[in-house]
């Protein structure tokens, strides 16, 4: 169910509903064998609380092996009239991750947004559109997408990493991504408490004070739990796991 206050001005529930969404879309982290470092097939839904206007919504997301050898990931967010779904098919070999293609879509808003891109490795470029504008760029080994590089932190926080970054395809160009491990918390979710692991965004204070904390379950494949993110005006958004499976395990807390 999604619940909200509908007297603020449309522009300002119109930004609210893009913040809310593009935070949800950080969701999009698929289980992780920590033994193998192997992935492992999942879904999970997640409940998502937006202050300070009392605004709610719900995320879903999977991932599946195909035929051929390659992954699907695939997410899903709704709030109000708001909508988001983001695709990406990659491959995963020698715990690398090789994205193969990649779309985006946020519907119901004052401006959609569609992105569609193709990665050709043998060409070494990467091909498509943003916002209906052509893009291509040189291809390069370690480039990454907004939902392979969240694989990837997934994969170095399971290996006892503490200090991360990832050269990531943002907009028209590529970002550099920074993170780092603060320690260990017990986070209650809906099925109860569970242990996990905190990782933060890095950012420089003098180009953003928006802060970005992420929590991460060893016990279930390092599944992510719980996120938390304040903008730099203040307003906060948490979204915590609902309920989910990790290769056919239900996510219980004690």
């Amino acid at each position: 169910m999604v619940t909200a206050r509908l007297n603020l001005p449309a522009f300002l529930m119109e930004n609210l509903m893009r913040r809310a969404l593009a935070l949800a879309a950080l969701l999009a982290l698929p289980g992780l064998s920590s033994s193998a470092m192997a992935l492992e097939s999942f879904s999970a839904s997640y409940t998502a609380d937006f202050q300070p206007v009392p605004v709610s919504g719900t995320a879903e997301r999977s991932l599946q092996k195909n035929p051929d050898g390659s992954w699907h990931l695939q997410f899903r967010a709704s709030m109000l009239v708001a909508g988001l779904s983001e695709d990406s098919q990659f491959r995963y070999e020698k715990q690398h991750f090789q994205p193969l293609s990649y779309q985006f879509n946020r519907s119901g808003l004052g401006k959609s947004k569609q992105i569609n891109l193709q990665f050709d490795w043998t060409a070494q470029q990467i091909t498509g559109t943003d916002r209906d504008k052509p893009l291509r760029l040189p291809l390069k080994a370690g480039v990454l997408v907004k939902s392979t590089y969240q694989l990837a932190l997934q994969q170095d926080v399971a290996a006892g990493k503490t200090s991360m970054s990832y050269q990531v395809m943002d907009g028209r160009g590529i970002d550099t991504y920074d993170f780092r491990v603060q320690g260990k918390e017990q986070v209650q979710i809906a099925t109860g408490q569970v242990e996990a692991i905190k990782v933060e965004r890095v950012r420089e204070p003098a180009k953003s004070s928006r802060q970005t904390t992420l929590w991460f379950a060893p016990q279930w494949d390092y599944l992510l739990v719980r996120l938390h993110q304040t903008e730099t005006d203040g307003k906060e958004y948490r979204i915590m796991l609902q309920q989910g499976q990790v290769n056919g395990k239900p996510v219980q807390g004690r």
